[in-house]
């Protein structure tokens, strides 16, 4: 493609048009197994500007590939063309008809944010994917998606009314159910639209047409069923059967994955939200051929959920942090656990349900426990159950659960042999398989376990595609249940539906799209199935070296490779969880946590340089990530991109040099460490308004933001004045780590942790160090490498005695368990400083667990605390420790708010450059909760950089959690 023509195409537009190699490389690829490099990336901004892109492509021949939250299985979202990215500005709730109960969307609407919307008019959008707190409503569309909703709810080609689209002529039109006189006027219309109509009608009225389709395409009693275009659908009406109902294109649109049209208008039909109340009976089975032999019984009941995990699953949530506590339910070591849920408008008729249900399991005695849970305890074995494909990413190793045959759904009397008969299919290839998903909608999300990068295995990926899908045709199943065709499983069609229905598909793909520009290779004339996969096979593995240690992931690359671009990182603020930051603060593909692991796999595997670390584009991509960790423990394969920056930046450094401000933050402790000699000096630098303004520019520091006040004190002086002589015997030593922050910069937290514990007679012994966290956020690795051993040795003998370490700044003492790891030689003492390291949150919070500190310590007066946590205790400890220990004091209501990262991230919201995102962060969710929060409520936060953040935000002084509990003390 003549670049002057992309660019002229760029300046055509409201929107934006990339055409940059980093750009390119990170739409390259999608959740599937697929890597096709774009001529370019489109954020169109209106309807015009597709239009616009619409024409280009007419005359240019290339592909528009249209995408939303790019997490498709099965390649559709990957192509050489245009990449059309709607989820940036196509977002807008347009219109809900509350007496219809339909509401007008475009097609970059989230669906679980749909829902929040529409929660308050007690309605809501039924089809519930693994991936619906990111997945967008024209992804939804594009594939028919269904989720664990579907046995109730139907799927999404069920609810969609009406779509407002373009045509590959750049013409626009409306679909919506038409009448036989509404559609005999429209084919008279010299139009495309007009000529599709005519020519549908024409193409579909022919009796051994219709029977051709009856007879080849999946059983009517599938509802997941997604083969090809739904042409069985459009014979369900009154055009062709005098007793159905009106003809609506829109059910051929649905699942078509972007081939016939450019949707941008989405009518749907929407349901009342289900009965409040609910249950959960989980099922465990010691064979998979009793778990599977309970779905039809147990499917005679009004089941909300029926889902299946298998073992293999269940045994990656083990190695999750996130996930771990969401196993509190399984019992033993089970083949497959069933979710059965229930739900009903009082309590009597969900214990009515639940008594019968609970009737049926007894009765088949398939399962050998059946735990029963409720309230918040079935979403967390919901959770558990979404996590399953991110999770399958978590395999180490270049062995992985491949999604080819994993979209198979058969009747529900058919999936016990069914299942049968592909095991044995599996045997044969030597394969163990891993089943997971829709039970009760006859659909499992079957993988096989294989390594891409190698031909042999490769073979097997096609040979076990086509055997299943052989075998699928054989019980009359779908082989696109709502995964959709794509790629992957578009050669099948032939065989799934017959030659002569494949005919017609792309007859209709031609009446749509004469030139082929919607979604080339997809559906129809597909791009095979064995070829542009993301890894080339057979290839020369890399050989990275690095600094820090990825011997748990073999190697850094690999490490970036468990990334399977299942877009966790892409959910907003208003879900859950704190990843990612500054996706959620830009909204740009490039900040999220996907980006940077694909951004970083390209450039190792296809660079030429000796430093393969050293690009451009990397340093763009690492930019705004904040390194929070939150990736660590939300992303299900744990790409941990704050460690993968570290090694990164020292990289790149290596090679172009260090700069001078990240020399003085990475060398901060040095310099707070001579400023506490002259501080009042220092601080009355730091406080003047033209020094600290120079100082901040030669800098590079944001002219908005203030130095900390830096501080010389004693501590062991201190503590000698609360040190007790008669020490309460029967609680343990401890060892209280001054931190570099908490020497020079918290004094009083320090001052505070000391009385506190001494109060609560405790025999405290003071380590000072310097942690090296300021090294790694700076990419020093060889300094913070160089600190972490000496550190260790200064540390050994209190790992001798068993004793246990406890930190104040989350940031510092869980570099113990994290970084360190990864930099110390000797790993038998690392693994037990880890073990033996702790928040004084999580030490306390113990501590109260077995009684050794008691309500009776602590003041009556009333208090309301809101807890705001580090990021790192987020994603490497937990919350609760800190909810637990202020909440110790018999008046005090504590809350924890749900704020994500606070946006400071140390260095970060310190350079000029990252000001306004560090502030954009802020505001997302933390600055609204304080300044909501009355005059007298207590902010803790026990990050020096969180405390900083609030108070630069909401002028609020925010106070460590010891520092509160330690005003709390009446003993």
């Amino acid at each position: 493609m003549n670049p002057t023509l992309l660019k002229k195409l760029g300046n055509s537009l409201e929107g934006e048009l990339m055409t940059d190699n980093l750009s390119k490389s990170l739409y390259a690829t999608d959740a599937s197994v697929y890597r096709k490099v774009p001529m370019a990336v489109a954020y169109p901004k209106n309807t015009s500007d597709i239009r616009r892109l619409v024409l280009f492509v007419q005359e240019s021949g290339c592909g528009l590939i249209p995408r939303t939250a790019g997490t498709s299985l099965a390649g559709q979202c990957v192509g050489d063309g245009i990449v059309v990215d709607v989820s940036k500005y196509f977002t807008e709730i347009l219109h809900l008809d509350e007496k219809k109960k339909q509401i007008r969307v475009q097609p970059g609407v989230v669906r679980d944010e749909l829902n929040q919307y529409l929660k308050p008019y007690g309605l809501f959008f039924g089809p519930n994917t693994s991936t619906s707190n990111r997945c967008m409503i024209g992804g939804m569309v594009g594939n028919n998606s269904s989720g664990t909703t579907s046995i109730q709810y139907g799927v999404t080609r069920d609810k969609v009314v009406a779509m407002n689209c373009i045509l590959s002529d750049g013409s626009e039109a409306s679909f919506c159910a038409a009448s036989k006189d509404t559609i005999e006027e429209k084919k008279g219309n010299n139009t495309l639209e007009g000529k599709i109509y005519a020519s549908l009608h024409n193409e579909l009225a022919h009796e051994a047409t219709q029977q051709n389709i009856r007879s080849e395409f999946p059983k009517e009693n599938i509802h997941r069923r997604n083969t090809g275009y739904a042409v069985d659908e459009l014979l369900k009406t009154n055009l062709f059967e005098e007793t159905m109902g009106d003809f609506n294109m829109c059910k051929l649109l649905a699942g078509s994955e972007g081939t016939l049209a450019f949707t941008t208008e989405i009518t749907l039909q929407l349901d009342n939200l289900p009965p409040p109340l609910s249950a959960m009976v989980a099922t465990h089975y010691s064979t998979l051929e009793d778990c599977l032999s309970d779905v039809e019984p147990v499917m005679q009941h009004n089941l909300h959920t029926c889902e299946m995990m298998d073992k293999v699953i269940l045994d990656c949530t083990k190695n999750n942090r996130a996930q771990l506590a969401n196993r509190f339910f399984v019992e033993g070591n089970p083949a497959g656990i069933l979710m059965l849920e229930v739900k009903a408008h009082s309590e009597n008729e969900l214990q009515r349900q639940l008594d019968d249900l609970q009737e049926t399991i007894k009765r088949t005695g398939f399962s050998y426990a059946s735990p029963v849970l409720r309230g918040e305890e079935i979403n967390k074995a919901l959770e558990l159950r979404k996590a399953g494909l991110g999770l399958l990413g978590n395999m180490v190793g270049d062995r992985k659960a491949v999604a080819c045959i994993e979209d198979t759904a058969v009747a529900l009397e058919d999936l016990k042999d069914f299942i049968g008969e592909f095991t044995q299919i599996m045997s044969q290839y030597g394969q163990e398989a891993v089943y997971y998903a829709h039970a009760g909608a006859g659909e499992l999300h079957l993988r096989p376990i294989l390594n891409l990068k190698k031909s042999e295995d490769v073979a097997l990926f096609r040979a076990i595609t086509t055997d299943v899908a052989k075998l699928t045709k054989k019980y009359k199943g779908s082989f696109s249940g709502e995964h959709g065709d794509g790629i992957v499983r578009a050669e099948s069609i032939p065989l799934m539906i017959g030659e002569s229905n494949y005919q017609l598909l792309k007859r209709i793909k031609t009446l749509f799209d004469p030139n082929n520009i919607f979604n080339p290779g997809k559906i129809v004339d597909a791009f095979p199935m064995d070829e542009s996969l993301r890894y080339a096979v057979d290839r020369e593995e890399p050989e990275i070296t690095t600094l820090m240690d990825f011997s748990d992931s073999e190697g850094i690359l690999k490490a970036a490779e468990k990334c399977n671009g299942s877009g966790d990182c892409r959910k907003s603020h208003h879900m859950k969880g704190g990843m990612c930051p500054s996706y959620h603060a830009t909204k740009n593909e490039k900040d999220t946590t996907r980006a940077r692991a694909n951004a970083l796999r390209e450039f190792l595997t296809h660079s030429e340089k000796s430093n393969r670390f050293d690009q451009q584009e990397l340093k763009e991509v690492f930019d705004l990530c904040l390194s929070c960790k939150a990736c660590a423990s939300e992303c299900p394969s744990n790409v941990d991109v704050a460690t993968l920056k570290a090694e990164f930046l020292y990289h790149y450094q290596e090679s172009n040099g260090y700069s001078l401000r990240s020399k003085l933050f990475a060398h901060n402790t040095k310099l707070n460490a001579l400023g506490s000699k002259i501080p009042g000096l220092t601080n009355a630098v730091y406080k003047s308004k033209h020094l600290s303004g120079f100082l901040k520019k030669v800098s590079g520091v944001a002219p908005k933001r203030g130095f900390p006040s830096v501080h010389k004190f004693n501590f062991e002086n201190h503590l000698k004045k609360f040190k007790k002589e008669n020490v309460d015997v029967s609680k343990r030593k401890v060892v209280l780590y001054i931190d570099e922050f908490t020497k020079y910069l918290d004094v009083e937290v320090g001052k505070d942790a000391i009385e506190l514990l001494c109060k609560l007679g405790y025999d405290v012994i003071l380590f000072y160090a310097e942690s090296g966290r300021t090294y790694l956020s700076k990419g020093f690795l060889k300094q913070a490498k160089q600190l972490a051993n000496k550190n260790m040795k200064k540390l050994k003998p209190f790992l001798d005695q068993n004793l246990a370490i406890v930190g104040l700044e989350p940031s510092a003492i869980l570099s113990f368990r994290d970084e360190y790891p990864r930099l110390c030689n000797n790993k038998t003492q690392t693994e037990k400083l880890g073990s033996s390291s702790f928040l004084i949150e999580e030490f306390l919070a113990s501590e109260i667990a077995v009684g050794y500190i008691t309500p009776d310590q602590f003041t009556k007066d009333e208090h309301v605390v809101k807890i705001h946590n580090h990021c790192h205790q987020k994603a490497l400890s937990n919350q609760k420790v800190t909810f637990d220990m202020l909440n110790l004091p018999k008046n005090y209501k504590v809350s924890i708010i749900p704020s994500g990262c606070c946006g400071m991230a140390g260095s970060f919201g310190y350079e000029k450059e990252h000001y306004d995102v560090s502030m954009k962060v802020g505001e997302l969710k933390l600055f609204p909760a304080v300044r909501k929060s009355g005059t007298k409520t207590l902010i803790a936060a026990n990050g020096t950089s969180c405390r900083h953040q609030i108070k630069d935000g909401t002028d609020t002084e925010a106070q460590h959690p010891v520092s509160i509990l330690k005003e709390a003390l009446v003993v």
